[in-house]
C-alpha cells in the first residue's frame, strides 16, 4: 500500500463510527445514514489529497453526506411520481438495520429520543450540534466547516442545547406519566 492509501485507511477506521453517528443524528434514518456516510467516504477517497489537507476532514465527510441528502431531496422534488405506491415507498421509514453498517451497540446508536429531539431543531442548529457534539470539533473548526462565524456557532449551540434539554425533559415527563 502507498502512503495515501494507508493514511485514508487509518482515517476511515478512526472516523467511520463518529461520522456515521453524526449523519444519523442529522437525517434520523439508520439505513439512509449508512448509505450517505458510505457515499461521503467514497467521495473523500476520490479527493483524498484535498480532503487530507482540510482542517477537519471528518467534518468534510459529514458535510458531504448531509449535502448529498439535500441534493437527493431536491432531485426528488422535481420528479413526477408514476403511482401512489412509488410515492409512499419512502414514507414512514423507521430506524432500520441493513446489516452493513456499524454494530447496534451503545457506542454507535443514537438514542431514539435524542434523534427525535434533534429532528425538531432548525437545520443550522442541528448541523452545529452534529459537528460540535458528535464529531467533537471546536468552535473554529465547526465555523470553518459550515462557513459561518465562530460567534454564530456559539449562539446556535446555546439555542440548540436549550431546546434539546427542554424537549428531552418533556419527553421524560411524558414517559413517567405513562408508567
Amino acid at each position: 500500500m502507498d502512503r495515501g492509501t494507508e493514511d485514508f485507511a487509518a482515517f476511515y477506521e478512526r472516523h467511520r463510527d463518529p461520522c456515521f453517528r453524526a449523519v444519523l443524528a442529522g437525517v434520523g434514518d439508520r439505513h439512509l445514514a449508512e448509505e450517505l456516510t458510505a457515499e461521503a467516504f467514497a467521495r473523500a477517497w476520490g479527493h483524498w489529497r484535498k480532503v487530507a489537507g482540510h482542517p477537519a476532514p471528518a467534518a468534510w465527510v459529514v458535510r458531504t453526506a448531509l449535502n448529498t441528502h439535500v441534493s437527493w431531496w431536491r432531485r426528488r422534488r422535481r420528479e413526477v411520481a408514476w403511482d401512489a405506491a412509488a410515492v409512499g415507498a419512502g414514507a414512514g421509514a423507521g430506524v432500520q438495520t441493513s446489516g452493513h453498517g456499524p454494530a447496534d451497540d451503545d457506542a454507535t446508536v443514537v438514542d431514539l429520543a435524542i434523534r427525535t429531539a434533534l429532528r425538531k431543531l432548525p437545520k443550522r442548529q442541528r448541523e452545529v450540534v452534529v459537528l460540535r457534539v458528535f464529531l467533537d470539533l471546536d468552535t473554529r473548526g465547526t465555523a470553518a466547516a459550515l462557513g459561518i462565524a465562530p460567534g454564530t456557532v456559539q449562539a446556535h449551540l446555546h439555542r440548540a442545547l436549550k431546546a434539546l434539554r427542554t424537549e428531552l425533559e418533556e419527553t421524560h415527563e411524558r414517559e413517567e406519566i405513562k408508567r
